[in-house]
């Protein structure tokens, strides 16, 4: 069922990804506290700042930074996953975990820490190995930007599997449990988390779907009503729903529905930038696009890019109300174009956009 709004009015807080790696066979929330060890990380400027705390609801994304002064506030604990890897995460959100991770165990569904608290230069890492191994593109719709990671904060976790024992650690094993990720998902808003990228609404948060990412709201209230609703943390910061995206990818000869699809969420995962627009349709070109002077050209804007296949999309939307930098104010947008390529066999790579 679609999204719908009901509250009446946002909460704020005085004073948002990832690959999984790893399991848990048949750890206990009590050996996991034994594992844990309390740290400050960073050291305080002051008491005031101590006793402030940090704001549960603060929005981290492609678009907003962490909050100045985050860390000065910052409360976390390490602990030792079952593959032995060191994880640090929000004191509080690691008790929250612990208690949803115990739930499900009586359920049969046992999950462990991959990530939580990363660093700047830790997140810098991961966006350049992405980069290495799966392409700028994909790194870009899966890895944030260091400065704007939602790991940063300490309250982004992200779950593996253990499933008959096995650790399943990869991106692409873990979605393959999709019946494993229902049953933790009714669940995680019990305990005060939200999943963060939904499928479906890349462009509203600016990332493919991860069921394994969840999200440390401290109000297990809200984060049922953002389940409840089926809407992402972005729209219930704003307090409004974006409308319904309406998609036509026609009939092609030379890639298939799926292929089209992935396409279309690395444009979406580019639109989510377009701040405050509102993404009306996506619709596909049509075959008369995969040219050779349309691969000489996306060639050329790529330096070293051996592409042999192209997509052409075409979207409408409608710019933000009060304008923008880049917009015409209250204007809809029509035919606006997003050019993607690739290898035979290699996946998508957005190119280029906005003719």
């Amino acid at each position: 069922m679609r999204k719908t709004f009901s509250k009446a009015a946002v909460c704020v807080a005085t004073c948002l990804i990832l690959a999984g790696c790893g399991g848990s066979p048949a750890s206990t929330p009590a050996a996991d506290e034994s594992q844990a060890e309390q740290t400050t990380q960073t050291s305080a400027t002051s008491a005031d700042e101590q006793a402030q705390g940090i704001d549960y609801l603060a929005l981290v994304n492609k678009l907003n930074p962490l909050p100045d002064g985050w860390e000065d506030s910052l409360e976390t604990v390490h602990m030792t996953n079952s593959v032995g890897d060191d994880v640090e995460v929000e004191k509080k959100a690691y008790d929250a975990y612990l208690e949803l991770k115990a739930a499900l165990e009586e359920e049969g569904v046992h999950v462990d820490l991959d990530s939580a608290y990363r660093s700047i230069a830790a997140q810098q890492k991961i966006m350049d190995d992405f980069t290495q191994k799966y392409g700028a593109d994909y790194a870009k719709k899966t890895v944030a930007t260091p400065g704007y990671s939602e790991h940063q904060t300490g309250l982004a976790l992200d779950l593996y599997l253990n499933i008959d024992g096995k650790d399943i650690v990869m991106n692409e094993d873990l979605v393959q449990y999709p019946e494993v990720w229902e049953k933790i998902h009714a669940k995680i808003a019990d305990y005060g988390f939200t999943l963060r990228y939904l499928e479906g609404d890349e462009h509203i948060t600016g990332y493919g779907y991860e069921p394994w990412h969840i999200r440390y709201l401290d109000d297990p209230a809200i984060a049922k009503e953002i389940a409840d609703q089926g809407i992402t943390f972005e729209e219930y910061k704003a307090g409004k729903v974006m409308p319904e995206v309406s998609y036509d990818f026609g009939k092609s000869d030379l890639y298939t529905a799926e292929e089209l699809e992935e396409a279309a969420i690395q444009a979406k995962c580019e639109f989510a930038t377009f701040e405050g627009c509102e993404l009306h349709n996506l619709r596909y070109a049509g075959d008369e696009c995969n040219t050779k002077e349309n691969l000489d050209w996306l060639n050329s804007l790529d330096e070293g890019a051996k592409y042999t296949q192209v997509v052409e999309l075409l979207t409408d939307f409608h710019t933000p109300v009060e304008g923008g930098s880049a917009w015409e104010a209250d204007t809809e947008m029509k035919d606006y174009q997003w050019w993607l390529a690739r290898e035979e066999g290699k996946g998508w790579q957005l190119v280029t956009w906005g003719y």
